[in-house]
């Protein structure tokens, strides 16, 4: 991969991730709490480090050291 490249995350994959229904993640993305690209074919994905990063502040907030 170049340095443009990065990992796409579908909706299940980031719904696996906070263990969350997928549609529960295309409501975080329609409202500005992540961000989505869409694919010619008009799906939702995710980049992945975005995703790690929100995912560390979800486990940081759980934990109580956020």
């Amino acid at each position: 991969m170049d340095g443009n490249s990065e990992r796409l995350l579908t909706p299940g994959e980031v719904a696996a991730l906070f263990r969350v229904d997928p549609k529960t993640v295309t409501r975080w993305a329609a409202s500005g709490r992540i961000s989505s690209i869409r694919t010619p074919g008009g799906h939702r994905r995710f980049r992945e480090t975005e995703v790690r990063e929100l995912l560390d502040g979800e486990s940081r907030y759980r934990n109580g050291t956020g």
